[in-house]
């Protein structure tokens, strides 16, 4: 087959066949196909979408392009998490040890910064000595020695989707919902988990704007799911502001290890709580029975607490070790006073991205110490000449750039003009 005729049939809006799928999947793995080849479909798989067959045998082919690990006889079930990616969505951390600490087995294989959302992987390789990349056999030890791993996917798992995940990030691809779904469900998939908790998000912090495409997103995974005999639940959640109050690496370790002390934003409280019960009865876990534990107890008596330090130090961390900061701050303040009626979480991102919290290219470094603290959320009063947003960057040339995006993040106004709307929007299993 011929690449050029794969991304003519998807260009000109046909539906490709299981064997131009599979070769071109296959081709694009082994470095047959080019990147600017698959860039182009890339493309035009965002402007003319897939089939479900499409999608299906799109999984099919980035599954079949590694290994598949298998993590039965741990001693307990196995279930993960995933995110579509969000603004300040450092949920993975607070929720990883928690779900641990009430008895089930997390295999948490993460990602790094994509767009202008932040990369679980980011986010934790600021604890000093943490690192993501462990072999299958170091993934499974720590599993069952601490009841949780975050790591990244080892280089034969699923090697397609990790080719193209860092594709998608720098090509403008990135929002396509066949790819998302296939790229999500073949690492879940291929890591061997027996359920599967899905946080899609909505909002303009989400790729997934408005609720009519995320409820699609979820049920294709969930579909996707389902058909490889994973038991898949998804969650809608809203991601019109940023989660918490803190949006950058280091800063929202900071703000998890809050929440795992008891503490924390009410929101990613509430959001880690919910997502775990969802994973506890996915795995066939019910708290009060058999010794589990209900999230929130294990939030509030240390359990979770003690979970996270664990699991930071099996893969080489220090969870007392000083965490990243920035050289330079710069506070901006509101102009009048009020009621914070809208804080736009896509702005919000773009301006830590600017800051230096995320990457323009895959290839790129993060500062793990720049980032964005919020000082009043949607709903909440804020005084004229009071700090609104505090910036954090190494460099203070790039203040500038990031506070012109957030000119336009936000609105003040009367307290009545703020309507608030539910975190969890919608289940769909």
């Amino acid at each position: 087959m011929d690449a050029v005729d794969v991304i003519r049939a998807k260009r000109d809006g046909g539906e490709l066949t299981p064997e131009q799928i599979d070769w071109v999947v296959g081709a694009y793995t082994r470095g047959e196909v080019a990147e600017e080849q698959m860039s182009a479909l890339a493309m035009a798989v965002l402007l003319r979408g897939m089939t479900a067959a499409e999608v299906g045998r799109w999984t099919e082919a980035m599954l079949a392009s590694g290994e598949r690990l298998d993590f039965t006889g741990l001693g307990r079930p196995t279930v993960d998490k995933h995110s579509t990616g969000g603004v300040g969505d450092k949920i993975t951390l607070p929720l990883t040890p928690t779900v641990a600490a009430c008895g089930a087995a997390v295999p948490q294989l993460s990602g790094r910064g994509l767009g202008h959302t932040g990369g679980t992987l980011d986010k934790m390789e600021s604890i000093p000595g943490w690192r993501a990349s462990l072999s299958t056999g170091e993934m499974r030890t720590v599993l069952t020695d601490t009841g949780g791993v975050i790591c990244a996917a080892g280089p034969g798992l699923a090697p397609a989707d990790r080719k193209l995940y860092a594709l998608r990030d720098v090509t403008g691809t990135v929002e396509s919902i066949p790819m998302i779904a296939a790229s999500i469900m073949s690492k879940k998939i291929a890591e061997g988990t027996g359920a599967l908790v899905l946080d899609v998000k909505v909002g303009s912090g989400a790729f997934m704007k408005d609720l009519d495409s995320a409820r699609e997103l979820a049920r294709t995974m969930v579909g996707i799911g389902t058909g490889h005999g994973v038991r898949t639940v998804a969650l809608l959640t809203d991601m019109a502001a940023p989660l918490g109050r803190t949006v950058g690496n280091a800063l929202e370790v900071a703000e998890a290890v809050e929440v795992l002390s008891g503490g924390g934003p009410a929101d990613v409280v509430e959001l880690t709580v919910a997502l775990a019960r969802e994973m506890l009865a996915a795995a066939g876990l019910t708290p009060g029975r058999g010794g589990v534990k209900d999230p929130a107890e294990a939030l509030a008596d240390g359990s979770a607490l003690a979970s996270w330090r664990v699991l930071v130090r099996a893969q080489g961390g220090d969870p007392d070790a000083p965490l990243p900061e920035a050289a330079e701050t710069r506070t901006v303040s509101a102009p009048v006073s009020g009621t914070l009626t809208r804080l736009d979480a896509y702005r919000v991102g773009l301006a830590a991205w600017r800051l230096g919290a995320g990457r323009a290219r895959k290839e790129d470094a993060v500062s793990f110490g720049a980032g964005v603290v919020l000082h009043a959320k949607p709903g909440e009063p804020v005084g004229a000449g009071e700090p609104l947003f505090t910036l954090h960057a190494d460099e203070a040339a790039r203040f500038d750039r990031a506070e012109a995006v957030l000119e336009g993040a936000f609105d003040i106004g009367r307290e009545t003009d703020f309507a608030a709307v539910p975190l969890v929007i919608d289940r769909v299993a």
